[in-house]
Parts: structure tokens; sequence; C-alpha cells
């Protein structure tokens, strides 16, 4: 009788498996669920989701999961074929669902690139931490029904988190107060950060669209350096994902400089600067305000 105690009590203590697309979903979701889950990432740190090619590795993976989270909104292009392959049929939570979105807008006279279409919504909304809030509370509720004896643990992981979001939130906001307006235009590899710059007054300017596989046309490149002198634009940052050297020459032909290196679709690895969702928000804020302000 003892021995099978014990296993129920094993059993019971097995946590649930949640496959995250990738680390910022991972790390949100690692949040919430705390010690009852465990999470796996397909692609994970410092990797970049846009060109992710899956593996039968991801497809047995996913087989074995008891809940899989996504951001949706296109930005897993791969998504649905790895799900189909898996023949998991669980339960899958779109982290994004009732976000306030941003629809693209192709700037006028521009030709639209088969990356980009006008009026798409973009999917990189956890750039604006009152967004992350909706992540939040989807990625709880999802929890709470795959696994409803946590629900108490996961609906109180869930508001200390938020807690800490609408903090840092504040923070950020008042950290570029002190930038005069004229002063809050940078450029960056591709358009990742359009919620942020909702959120938090910052112009962003990219060469390439949403999507990091799209190839810049040298029209876009001559029309960025010239906005840049126009605009007399302080700043180019890299990003942890992308390629630098398509920066490096609008920075040498524009006469910018380099402002830093931001995080936009993926945390940095457990060392650096961007480890957890909070730990980017913070790190890409401080980076922006602290190179704006020279």
């Amino acid at each position: 009788m003892l021995v099978l105690v014990c296993i129920s009590g094993n059993a019971a203590a097995e946590p649930l498996k949640v496959v995250a697309t990738f680390s910022i979903l991972g790390d949100l979701t690692q949040r919430v669920g705390g010690e009852r889950i465990e999470v796996l990432e397909l692609v994970g740190p410092e990797a970049d989701a846009h060109v992710y090619q899956p593996t039968p590795a991801d497809a047995k993976m996913i087989a074995q999961a008891g809940l899989v989270v996504v951001n949706g909104y296109g930005f897993e292009g791969w998504i649905d074929r790895l799900i189909r392959s898996s023949g998991y049929r669980g339960k899958i939570v779109m982290a994004s669902a009732g976000v306030r979105s941003l629809r693209l807008r192709q700037p006028p006279g521009e030709a639209q690139d088969r990356y980009t279409h006008d009026g798409e919504i973009d999917p990189h909304a956890w750039q604006d931490l009152s967004n992350a809030l909706r992540y939040v509370d989807n990625i709880a509720q999802a929890l709470s029904a795959a696994d409803p004896a946590g629900q108490g643990i996961y609906r109180a992981n869930a508001e200390k988190y938020k807690r800490e979001i609408v903090a840092l939130d504040n923070e950020i906001r008042m950290s570029f107060n002190a930038i005069p307006p004229e002063q809050r235009r940078v450029v960056t590899s591709h358009d990742a950060f359009g919620y942020f710059s909702r959120a938090y007054g910052i112009g962003f300017i990219s060469p390439v669209g949403i999507n990091t596989d799209a190839e810049p046309s040298a029209g876009d490149v001559g029309r960025i350096i010239r906005q840049i002198r126009r605009e007399r634009i302080r700043a180019v940052f890299m990003e942890s994902i992308s390629d630098p050297r398509l920066l490096e020459r609008i920075r040498q032909e524009s006469g910018a400089r380099i402002g830093g290196t931001l995080y936009s679709d993926a945390l940095s690895k457990p060392d650096g600067p961007a480890a957890t969702y909070l730990d980017m928000m913070r790190y890409n804020a401080r980076t922006l305000a602290t190179a704006l302000a020279q």
C-alpha cells in the first residue's frame, strides 16, 4: 500500500510539459507556470524564429506536450505544418490573442515586398509591456485549463508578474520623458519595434520589413541613408539576430554612430544582458535612452 501511495504521489508531481515556440514566450510561460511546468522552447536564445527550420525532434517534442504556446499573427510561419506533422491534438494557446494590435502600413510610393503586406498585423506585440499583460493572462488561463489543480498557483504567479511588468513599463516611460521628442529617431535592422514605438514615443526606421528573411532593395537603403542625413538621426542600432553588415554600411554612408545592440525577437543566453523578458525590455530601453541622450 505504501509503495502504491508513493508512486501515485510521484505521478501527481510530474510537471506539465509545455512547448513554447521561441525564447520570449518560453520565459513568459515559465514565470506563470513556475515549478508546476516544464517549458521546452523550439527556438532558443539568440535564434531567429523568422528563418527557423523545424526538425523531426521538434515534432516529437510537440507530440509529447500537454500544451503548446504560440505567438500567432504569422510570426511562426512554420508552426502549423510542424503541429500537423507531430500529430498533436491538444490545446494550442495564441498568447497574443486580444492585444491592442498594430497594422502594418507600407510607406506611400514604395513597392510592397513579398514578406510584408499592407494591413497585416505586426506580430511583435510583446514589444509593448502593456500587451505583455494580455500574454500573461492568456497563458495563465491556458495553464489552468490544462492543469486545473494548479489554477490558484498560476493566477498568483500571473498577478505577481503583472505587477513587475507594470512597474517596468512606468520606469521606461519616465526614462524617455527626459529626451526631447525630436531626438527620438533611430535605425534598426528590421521592423520589429512598431509596438515599442507606439508605446514609448521612439521613431524606428529599418531597411527590412517585419521578416528578417527579406532583402532590402538598393532604393530602400538609399532612402534610409538620405533620411538619416536629412533628419539628423543620431544612432543606428544592431540587432542580436540580424547580420550587422547592412547597418554597418548604412552607418558608414550616413555618418550616424552605432548606438548599441538591441534584442527584438529572442532573448540573450543566460549570461547575457537580456536573459529574461523583463531584462530584455529594460536593457533595450536603457540602451536606447543612453544613445539618444548623447
